[in-house]
């Protein structure tokens, strides 16, 4: 089962969770894919997520991350046992965040959200300082980042499969060229079905 969390203003509708379910599709393997809306509180992502994986082994479970959804990923990929794919993760999001207080809009709709100043206390609560098992992670990250640093990320996840991509940027344009090597890391043959 894949879990994909996407990242903040963003949705099911982004370019990476699209090519991905797509894949999955082609595959024959779309009741292995789940992608929610994930609510503007943190808390109530989180409480989210767990509650679609509840039943899934950790064994069986991949989460996919995408900049604040690698963050959830991380705290959720340690609290469960699973690996977990990390695009562009946000690392600190506490900071990165301060400036989003208050009402926006997603990226895929014109429907207001809040985040909230109390939404940036409950992401403190979800803080990984360390990987335990860097060998369950896969981190994709790019230099050309304009939202995130990608050395903080390197960082991080020392120890863990690492790709870094010379350029790029922060939704990673050019995500279809690393959709093998993800689905590959989640155990799919993406050979199967061709």
């Amino acid at each position: 089962m894949i879990l994909y969390l996407h990242g903040f203003r963003s949705s099911p509708l982004s370019m990476k969770s699209r090519l991905l379910a797509a894949r999955m599709q082609a595959l024959g393997r779309s009741q292995e894919w789940l992608c929610p809306q994930l609510p503007a509180s943190p808390k109530l992502a989180i409480e989210l997520a767990l509650s679609l994986v509840k039943d899934v082994p950790a064994r069986e479970l991949i989460i996919i991350g995408s900049s604040l959804g690698g963050y959830y990923a991380t705290w959720l990929a340690e609290q469960l046992g699973c690996r977990a794919v990390l695009l562009n993760p946000a690392i600190v999001p506490l900071l990165d965040l301060e400036q989003h207080v208050g009402v926006t809009t997603a990226f895929h709709s014109d429907e207001p959200f809040e985040f909230k100043r109390g939404h940036i206390d409950e992401l403190r609560g979800f803080a990984v300082p360390a990987v335990s098992q860097p060998e369950r992670y896969f981190l994709i990250a790019a230099t050309g980042d304009e939202v995130l640093d990608y050395r903080h990320m390197v960082a991080h996840y020392a120890g863990a499969r690492q790709t870094i991509i010379n350029g790029s940027d922060h939704g990673i344009s050019e995500f279809a060229d690393y959709l093998a090597p993800v689905l590959q890391f989640c155990g799919i043959d993406t050979k199967a079905g061709q």
